[in-house]
């Protein structure tokens, strides 16, 4: 064990940890020159298409260091703050990480969150800096900055680049030297934490895990601990390029298993894997629950595909725990699921991946947060769907969820960031210069305001030079209305709102504008109206498709005239009446891009 390292990669999006990561398996020639590509742990196409990292990816390294032979187990995490979820579990598996800044970019929003998850779970820290090789590398800048962090020696810092390969045999020797070896027992009881799981539609659930104590065997049978269920060890293994197959897997280690279970519901991350003939008194504690910050519906575009969005769910829950659903049923769509995702960007990326990998087209809603209603009788309600508001003559007061803003930038666009902010009921808390170039802005703001298009909007006000990060701060009292709105006087629920008070007049007036370009024409009128409660405040109408049917009459009498279309007339109320008005999927989306 003394010779066993686990660490993992962390930084702000786009500052070059798969990159690093390639360099590292190329200089501990992990991967042969045939199998080398550009972000070589990135499986999925949608990370290479984005050049993101999505999920985190676990890797063994061997490597040679001072006559001795080291195993590395790195894990490459996510940056961007929609994964952090990802980034806290690959934490609770390591001893270490490197904290890699862009020399070009400087300390950002995320460098600095990610940092302190990894001190909460007493990771040794290695500064890294990457990217020496551009033109614009700030690198004694950069170095004081870190200092300033941390509070380390300048010497410690490390320089490296990604792209070019310099100072990577330099990362090598200090995740060796100043990384601590697992600790743990290999002749204790088997405690292995489950930190990442996937589906193979042979060979069922695989099961990710790092082993604490003890000692796991193929043929072992096992116990998982939370749902209590006892499988057999099929197969156990390290994670290389590809699993490869073990004997036995020990204490400090990073592995897999393959016990043949089918179903999701049975594997839980962040639970603890023990041996049946000799169990661990506990399980391993320190794993937090996931919080969902957005919730959407997500349903099936034909009804009749709903039980096989629900095991694409499933599976796809297995591969991102921080996905949370439960049923819904709407008079709109029909039946589906209310998801929780951690951000807009974690939102599209599930969408994007229920049509990629399991061929499902789906329809979502608007997303909204969670609020908090207490009736008149003190009673308190969770409202996650407008259709879970109560009646609102019943209602005490609601409350909405806030978070506390991290927002670091260059002073130049210290006042379009302050527009931006308290336009959307921000307050500004603190304001403090990091360096002469770098301020840090910290702002509480309703989760609502943020929910939709606020991170395009801090890019495009700050030409990207903003770096953004927050946290859940608790629930406080706000003005929450329900917007209906209704196709010729009937709602649909899938286009309802809740939304501030102050905004609604304005948000209803431009769906209502929207849904007029959107909705093809009938042959009758259809009136679009947006409601607050019993209170219309938008209206626009799509004017029926006519035929003309006074042409066949020449001349004569403008009464004959008149009685044609006093009869078209009546018929276009009859079928307005009975006619209903089919809504396109483009109309759901819309409201996701009401400013553009």
């Amino acid at each position: 064990m003394k010779n066993i390292r686990n660490f993992c990669i962390i930084a702000h999006i786009d500052h070059g940890k798969s990159t690093l990561a390639d360099r590292l398996l190329q200089a501990t020639n992990t991967i042969s020159e045939r199998e080398m590509m550009d972000q070589v742990l990135d499986d999925m196409d949608l990370e290479r298409e984005k050049g993101i990292t999505i999920k985190s990816h676990a890797i063994q390294i061997n490597h040679r260091h001072n006559g001795q032979d080291y195993t590395l187990n790195l894990i490459d995490t996510p940056g961007h703050v929609d994964f952090s979820y990802e980034v806290s579990r690959a934490l609770a598996a390591c001893e270490g990480a490197l904290l890699l800044v862009d020399a070009t970019q400087g300390i950002q929003a995320q460098t600095i969150s990610n940092l302190y998850l990894a001190i909460d779970n007493d990771l040794e820290i290695i500064p890294v800096i990457n990217k020496i090789d551009m033109d614009g590398a700030m690198i004694e800048e950069v170095k004081d900055q870190i200092v300033e962090l941390i509070g380390c020696k300048p010497e410690e810092i490390l320089l490296a680049s990604g792209r070019t390969g310099l100072g990577v045999d330099k990362v090598l020797e200090a995740i060796v030297e100043r990384i601590p070896a697992p600790k743990g027992d290999p002749t204790a009881p088997l405690q292995a934490l489950i930190f990442d799981s996937v589906f193979n539609s042979f060979r069922g659930i695989i099961v990710y895990y790092r082993i604490m104590n003890g000692k796991i065997r193929k043929g072992d049978k096992v116990k998982f601990m939370a749902t209590d269920q006892e499988y057999y060890a099929d197969e156990v293994g390290i994670l290389k390029l590809k699993m490869t197959e073990r004997n036995e897997v020990s204490a400090g280690d990073v592995g897999y298993i393959i016990t043949g279970i089918k179903n999701a519901k049975e594997v839980k991350v962040g639970e603890t894997i023990t041996l049946v003939s000799n169990p661990a008194p506990e399980g391993i504690k320190g794993f937090e629950e996931v919080k969902p910050m957005v919730f959407a519906g997500i349903f099936p575009v034909i009804t009749d595909d709903f039980e096989e969005l629900r095991e694409c769910m499933d599976k796809l829950q297995l591969n991102d725990a921080s996905l949370t659903y439960e049923l819904e049923t709407s008079q709109a769509l029909g039946f589906g699921f209310r998801c929780g995702f951690l951000g807009m960007l974690h939102m599209e990326i599930i969408q994007e991946r229920l049509e990629r990998e399991f061929n499902q087209t789906v329809i979502t809603t608007v997303p909204n947060v969670s609020f908090i209603a207490y009736t008149s009788k003190g009673e308190k309600v969770i409202v996650n769907n407008p259709t879970e508001m109560p009646d609102p003559s019943k209602i005490d007061r609601i409350e909405e969820p806030f978070i506390k803003a991290q927002i670091i930038t260059k002073p130049e666009y210290i006042g379009n960031i302050m527009t931006l902010c308290l336009g959307k009921r921000g307050i500004l808390i603190n304001q403090s210069y990091l360096t002469q170039t770098r301020v840090e802005l910290i702002f509480e703001l309703p989760l609502t305001e943020i929910v939709f298009d606020f991170y395009d909007k801090l890019k495009s006000q700050t030409r990207g030079y903003a770096s953004f990060d927050y946290h859940p701060i608790g629930y406080r009292e706000a003005d929450i209305v329900k917007m209906d709105i209704l196709l010729n006087a009937e709602k649909v629920d899938a286009l309802s709102a809740l939304i501030h008070r102050g905004r609604a007049n304005d948000f209803g007036r431009k769906l209502c504008e929207k849904l007029k370009e959107l909705l093809p024409r009938q042959q009758f009128l259809i009136a679009i109206q947006a409601a607050i409660g019993a209170k219309i405040v938008a209206r626009e109408n799509i004017s029926a498709m006519r035929k003309d049917v006074t042409a066949k009459c020449y001349g004569g009498d403008v009464s004959r005239k008149r009685k044609l279309l006093e009869k078209q007339k009546e018929g276009k109320k009859r079928m307005r009446q009975i006619g209903s008005v089919e809504v396109p999927q483009e109309a759901f989306l819309a409201v996701l891009k009401l400013d553009d």
